[in-house]
């Protein structure tokens, strides 16, 4: 179901990305649907901030993962070995586009090969007793975790960001979407359906992270729990990597347009504002939080900026050739998996609401004071330019 939603919104985001190619990816689809204004502003803020969550939650997945392997599991060198992944792949962003490209190819690349084995052997010897419909959990719990996992198909969002970095978006940013999204669909509903034919679902809780992990143990032993943590290892670095490069061309993109501040859009030697402060903000999530209660809230914000945008679509549809049924699909499915997640999951988890509450009114915020402040720069450039 996650990887329909992703598709839906997949096809206004190619329709889009083909006609308005960009450095600063789905916002900019966001400006020209509701031109500079405040929507447009608070929209970018959030996405800022979901990007930010989501690399300090995979970063903590990766300190998790190597800390078993290192230090035993210690918490301490969990967080420091997931602060250090970061700022590990911001020196590679910093580098450049280049760098992170080839990088990050070489990781989907073992990394797909390892989960196609996983998949194929797990697959072979699942137990279709564990996949019975009776032990199903309910279609409001069904439709509420899709918001727990839509953070997984992330990637398309930042796809089109790479516009800028493409000879032909028009083409090839289409192709680039539809081919991820059917990638990650694919391989997630095989290893999900390996996991769950292999584990009973309260394993699968009780293992948590390393449920993957375990589900080989049965057919490949010991050697295939090793394997699999390796693979978690390079599929959390390259997350982190593909999540950190937006951070540049989104910033600069927005500072050029006035919706971030300037010094965003600025660079501190090789390094890219923005990228710093990502990873800073990244960094503060990993030591200072227990991401457990807000592993949600990227998708959730997500979720709500990916709203955004189709709305704005709407407005804007005929120019790049949309069917205006499937953007109302696609608006549709976005908002209400949003709103039952809002209202099934969110009711039992306090700290999340919180957390997502405070997140946005932030952006709100946020958004205000900076745009205050330029109105206030602006009359006051024009009255020394006249005085002058």
């Amino acid at each position: 179901m996650t990887g329909v939603i992703a598709g839906l919104q997949g096809y206004s985001f190619a329709k889009l990305g083909a006609l308005y190619p960009s450095g600063g990816g789905l916002l900019t689809y966001l400006s020209r649907g509701f031109g500079e204004g405040h929507i447009a502003g608070v929209g970018a803020w959030l996405f800022f901030t979901a990007g930010s969550i989501v690399v300090g939650m995979i970063a903590s997945s990766f300190g998790g993962y190597a800390s078993s392997v290192v230090a035993a599991g210690d918490p301490f060198w969990a967080k420091v070995l997931g602060v250090l992944l970061i700022l590990a792949m911001t020196g590679l962003n910093a580098i450049g586009s280049k760098a992170v490209s080839k990088v990050q190819s070489l990781l989907v690349t073992v990394v797909l090969v390892i989960l196609v084995l996983f998949a194929a052997v797990t697959i072979t010897n699942l137990d279709p007793v564990l996949l019975a419909p009776s032990g199903y959990p309910g279609v409001r719990e069904i439709i509420a975790s899709v918001a727990l996992t839509f953070f997984a198909f992330l990637g398309f969002g930042v796809i089109t960001f790479t516009a800028k970095d493409l000879r032909d978006p028009a083409r090839e940013l289409p192709r680039a979407i539809y081919f991820a999204l059917s990638i990650a669909a694919t391989v997630y509903v095989a290893i999900s359906i390996g996991v769950f034919g292999t584990l009973t679902a309260d394993q699968v809780v009780e293992y948590g992270a390393t449920a993957i992990a375990e589900a080989a143990k049965p057919t490949l032993g010991q050697a295939g729990y090793v394997l699999m943590v390796i693979t978690a290892l390079l599929s959390t670095t390259g997350a982190v990597n593909a999540g950190l490069y937006p951070s540049i061309g989104m910033t600069r993109s927005l500072a050029s347009s006035g919706q971030f501040p300037p010094v965003l859009g600025g660079s501190l030697g090789r390094f890219p504002v923005g990228l710093l402060v990502m990873a800073a903000f990244a960094s503060v999530l990993v030591v200072g939080f227990d991401l457990t209660s807000i592993a949600s809230i990227g998708s959730a914000v997500a979720l709500l900026v990916f709203s955004t945008v189709t709305i704005g679509h709407f407005r804007l549809y005929r120019d790049p050739g949309a069917s205006i049924v499937v953007l109302a699909i696609a608006l549709l499915a976005t908002l209400g998996t949003l709103i039952i997640f809002c209202t099934t999951t969110l009711v039992n988890e306090p700290t999340t609401a919180v957390a997502l509450v405070v997140i946005v009114v932030l952006a709100v915020a946020a958004d205000l004071l900076w745009k205050r402040r330029r109105g206030l720069r602006e009359p006051a450039k024009e009255t020394g330019h006249h005085g002058g």
